[in-house]
């Protein structure tokens, strides 16, 4: 079944065929499908992957280059990006591990420059769109794995028959599944007609969220969803409807806070959780006291977690929890841990300032692309209180937030903003009966007046 092609909807034109293809290439990429479990198994950086990734970045550098007409208009972008790329690079200089410091700057570095030109060239519903197809494909190929390679695409011994897909483990796969599904109800959500296979998309990748049992996925799958879905409803319901769903919002949120503030323990039995959130807890409470022996510094971008005898105070932290902590489980102390409290400030504050654009024109670009920087920043920070994904130097959530923050500051591409509630004529309401605005009646007066 072939769809149309919506032109007069898009209001600008999609990237050529063989940009798509290559950025859904890096954008699996950088989920780690298949290529992390195959060359590094043990979750380490290995040469090899390292090699892998050459021509991912030759290929972004290639993007840039070709599109560079495109990319000066996003300079507020390249300013907030220059400020991350250096303070990470200055980190250089209390860095406990320099050469892993400046290995990943130069990766954060290129990976921030994809992201700039997704933001820049994938404009309106072009990007939800890649991300749903790019999605839709790794959700074929979990479910080829889950059926004909079982020991690859299940869980074998933690977490034993649970969905990993073509990923490490299961939370993985989650939190990808979520970006496509959240990509899929904003192409269904946005003006674009096509709507079948975004329908297919949508229920394929809320499937396997759910398969992989993942508490944090379903929440962010829930939030990001429900934002998306409460925008589209204010759009078609009109004032009256409007109204009501903003107060009932308003107070299913406040109820949620103080059941959570009150009854948090039972809400996470409820869950199937514990309250320590499966040991996060205790790693928080050990981090923490590692933060505060640096606490304007920390210990260098992506130098804390070293190998075991390599990072003494990471060592510290795995001694005193019991186990071996591959990360900090929770994105902002993850970044306190590497460059103290001002890359967390720095990074809370463009979060902060590019939901605040999102929301200031959902009227116009919001509509466009379906809401969807609103309802993935949503699920972005959700997630970020669960997995270490802020400013990852080879992470697609990262990657995605900083194209969402280089859409939010570009210009729109259309001067006349669209009502969110559209406009409802009056039973028995006729049009203007004066002869100057009919098509094609007079536009003069008979006679001036003065």
């Amino acid at each position: 079944m072939r769809e149309s092609r919506p032109d007069e909807v898009l209001t600008e034109p999609a990237p050529s065929i063989w940009e798509r293809v290559i950025c859904g290439v890096i954008i699996a990429m950088l989920t780690g499908a298949l290529i992390g479990p195959v060359f590094a198994p043990l979750q380490e950086e290995t040469p090899v992957l390292r090699l892998v990734w050459l021509p991912a970045y030759a290929a972004i550098v290639g993007l840039l280059l070709f599109r560079i007409d495109r990319l000066w208009r996003a300079w507020p972008a390249m300013i907030a990006i220059a400020a991350i790329v250096g303070l990470a690079f200055a980190s250089r200089y209390w860095s406990i591990d320099f050469a892993t410091t400046m290995r990943r700057v130069i990766a954060l570095a290129i990976s921030c420059g994809f992201a700039l030109y997704l933001g820049a060239v994938f404009r309106g519903p072009h990007l939800p769109r890649l991300l749903m197809h790019t999605a839709l494909f790794m959700a074929l190929g979990s479910l080829v794995m889950v059926v004909a390679f079982p020991s690859i695409g299940v869980h074998q011994l933690d977490n034993a028959g649970l969905w990993r897909g073509l990923w490490y483990e299961k939370n993985q796969m989650g939190a990808v599944m979520v970006i496509g599904a959240i990509a899929a109800a904003a192409c269904l959500a946005s003006p674009d007609p096509r709507r079948l296979l975004p329908a297919v998309a949508l229920v394929l990748s809320s499937g396997l969220v759910l398969a992989t049992q993942s508490k944090t996925s379903l929440l962010c799958l829930m939030v990001g969803l429900g934002l998306i879905g409460g925008f589209w409803s204010l759009r078609r319901g009109g004032a009256a409807f409007s109204v009501i769903a903003i107060w009932c919002a308003v107070v299913l949120a406040g109820l949620g806070v103080w059941i959570w503030d009150t009854h948090s323990v039972a809400v996470l039995e409820a869950l199937g959780k514990d309250p320590s959130l499966t040991g996060r807890t205790d790693i928080w409470d050990s981090l923490m006291r590692k933060v505060a022996d640096r606490p304007w510094t920390g210990y260098g971008y992506g130098a804390f977690w070293g190998r075991i005898g390599e990072s003494p105070p990471a060592d510290w932290v795995r001694k005193e929890t019991g186990w071996i902590v591959p990360s900090a489980h929770n994105g902002w102390i993850d970044l306190l841990v590497q460059l103290g409290w001002p890359g967390a400030v720095l990074v809370g504050s463009l979060m902060a300032g590019t939901a605040l654009l999102a929301v200031l024109r959902c009227m116009g670009s919001g509509l466009r692309e379906g809401w969807w920087g609103l309802g993935f920043l949503a699920a972005f920070f959700v997630l970020s209180l669960s997995e270490s994904i802020l400013m990852a130097h080879q992470g697609l959530p990262w990657v995605l937030f900083m194209a969402a923050m280089t859409r939010a500051m570009l210009p729109s591409p259309s001067a006349a903003p669209a009502p969110l509630v559209e406009k409802r004529r009056r039973a028995y309401q006729t049009g203007p009966r004066i002869v100057s605005q009919y098509p094609h009646g007079s536009q003069r007066r008979a006679f001036p007046v003065r």
